[in-house]
Parts: C-alpha cells; structure tokens; sequence
C-alpha cells in the first residue's frame, strides 16, 4: 500500500515536470517565431498618408529595391544656415509622427534634424532585419555627408536606436553620439525578462551596444532614467565598462524610459552639449 502510494505521487510530479516542459518549449518557440512582435511595434502608414508637422520639413523617399522604402523626414531650423544635423535613430514604437515632437530640442539649437523609418514602420517598407536597420543607417549618413562635413554630424539614438546610432558611430566620424535609454545589448535586455531561456541563441537582434560603444572615437554621452522599467537602469549602467575617460553617463534622477523630455536636467545637458560639443 506504502509502495502504491509513493509510485502515485512519482507519478504526479513526472506529470508536471512534463507539463512543464512543454510549456517552457511552447514559450521558447514563440519566442523565437514571435520576437518580433514582443520587440517592435510599428505604426504603418500608406505612402501617400500626409504628415503634419508645424516644423519646416522636407520628405524624402529612398527606395532600396522594388520592395524597400525608406522613408526620411527632415526637419529645418528658421534660420537660413544650420550648425549641423542630428542623424535621430528613435524606438520601436509607431514611426517618425510619434518622435516629431523632439526634433525641436535640436531645430532649437541650430541643428536640422533628420529622422528615419525602419522597415515597416510609417512608410519605410521592406524586411526588417538587423542588418537592414544597419544598411538604412549608413544610408542616411551618406546621404548627410552630401551636405555636411563629418565634424557636423551628430549621431542620436533613442531606446531601440541607440543600437543602430552606436553601430554607424564605431563605423563613420561624428561630431558626437549622444544616447538616450540605451541598453547594454539587446540579449542581456530580453535576457533579463526571460532569464530561463538561451536568449542568446534565440535572438535574431543582437545589437550590442557594449562592443560598438569601444570602436567609438567620437565623444559619447549617455542619459538614462533611474526609474526606467522598460530598460532597467543596472542593464545601461554596464556601459559605463566601454566608455572612455572623455565619454559622460548622466542619470536623470526619478525619470522613466519614456519622460526624460520633462526634466531640466536633461534639457540642460542637451542644449550644454549642442552649443559646446568639446569636452
């Protein structure tokens, strides 16, 4: 009877550790199918889709293939003459309408600002990949060496961005790279909410900030929230180990990942670095 007993509950705990199992593969599968729908969530728009935008602006289309378009909205100073442009690599929401609104910290300060789409995102069409989002990058920053010398070239990255900013700026001369909420790479990010799985194989996107940001000669400068739940502040940190002595992390106190804009702090900073870029 004793026996029966024990080989019932052995029983019982095999069923759930198979249980288990199956729904840690089920998760890992969607996971790995599914990731770019837990990682980007674009805002499409129609080609012919106006935008309205109080800025003066200029629209340009740049179509890669057949089926690739990139979309780039270029944002002018009221001045006649600007001091440079910002290269502005946003985050994995919506596209450029939801970002516009920034493009002022730097129309404000002399500079034009120039914004892109990722594939699938507003207009931008075409596969979305790693290297695409690289391609598209380095696409935008020829086209703005058409106009400007490289020591006028401002490189930002916001959340999603920072990636793709810190990749051309370990691969191109710039005047700075200026990071907004970036992660330490984009596997340690998705590692650190699903710690049971080997995201490292899984991830189709890497973007590792930590390795481009060593390649950077340009002046780096970080600002992260220190109450950012989206990308926890300990995960930015760790870039603070690829920096270099002229490089600066700023931590906005209090502030999330999405309302750094509404802390002087960091609008101090930001104006302090586009009117005197030397360190």
């Amino acid at each position: 009877m004793a026996n029966r007993l024990q080989w019932r509950k052995k029983k019982k705990w095999l069923q759930w550790v198979n249980i288990a199992l199956v729904v840690y593969l089920l998760c890992g599968i969607a996971l790995y199918l599914l990731q770019d729908r837990f990682l980007f969530h674009p805002a499409a728009l129609t080609r012919t889709s106006p935008y309205h935008f109080s800025a003066p602006n200029r629209e340009i289309n740049v179509a890669a293939d057949e089926t690739s378009n990139m979309n780039v909205v270029q944002f002018f100073t009221n001045d006649s003459l600007s001091r440079g442009v910002v290269l502005y690599f946003h985050g994995n929401r919506k596209n450029i309408s939801w970002y516009a609104t920034y493009a002022s910290d730097f129309t404000e300060n002399g500079y034009e600002v120039w914004m892109i789409d990722y594939p699938g995102f507003g207009k931008s069409t075409g596969r979305l990949t790693e290297q695409k989002l690289y391609d598209d990058a380095m696409q935008v920053y020829i086209m703005a060496r058409s106009k400007f010398t490289a020591d006028r070239i401002i490189l930002y990255g916001k959340s999603l961005g920072t990636g793709i900013a810190s990749w051309l700026a370990a691969r191109r001369s710039c005047k700075e790279l200026i990071l907004e909420t970036p992660y330490y790479s984009m596997t340690s990010l998705v590692q650190h909410y699903m710690p049971i799985y080997p995201v490292g194989t899984l991830l189709k996107y890497k973007l590792p900030v930590y390795k481009y940001l060593n390649l950077v000669n340009a002046p780096v400068t970080i600002f992260h929230g220190a109450a950012d739940k989206v990308i926890p502040y300990h995960n930015a940190h760790r870039l603070t180990a690829a920096m270099h002595s002229k490089d600066r992390f700023i931590t906005i106190e209090n502030a999330g990942h999405k309302n750094l804009n509404d802390y002087p702090q960091f609008h101090n900073a930001l104006d302090s670095l586009l009117n005197n870029v030397q360190k």
